[in-house]
């Protein structure tokens, strides 16, 4: 089964502009083995085996905007975990539009 999440975590006080360090926290995340993820302008939607997988990389992207210098970080993580059958994101997405 797939869990899938949706992922936003940026610095707070750092300005208008926080691609810089939104750049970084998707750098490792993309790194992250396991898992696809999707990034879209408001965030990042990430299919993963298991929830441990979506919560490490879900720390992972919000560490790495402190190392990249912020002194705040707010994240939010919305997670999707049905295990009553198979699916990937896109299935979601189908199943709108059908």
């Amino acid at each position: 089964m797939k869990v899938i999440a949706e992922l936003v975590t940026s610095p707070v006080g750092e300005g208008t502009s926080l691609s810089k360090f939104v750049k970084e926290a998707i750098r490792e995340s993309d790194s992250f083995e396991g898992i696809r993820v999707l990034h879209h302008p408001m965030g990042t939607v990430i299919e993963a085996d298991t929830i441990d997988q979506i919560l490490e990389v879900t720390k992972l992207a919000h560490e790495t905007i402190f190392k990249a210098g912020a002194k705040r970080v707010v994240t939010t993580l919305k997670i999707d975990d049905r295990r009553d059958k198979d699916r990937k994101m896109e299935d979601k997405v189908r199943a709108i539009k059908e």
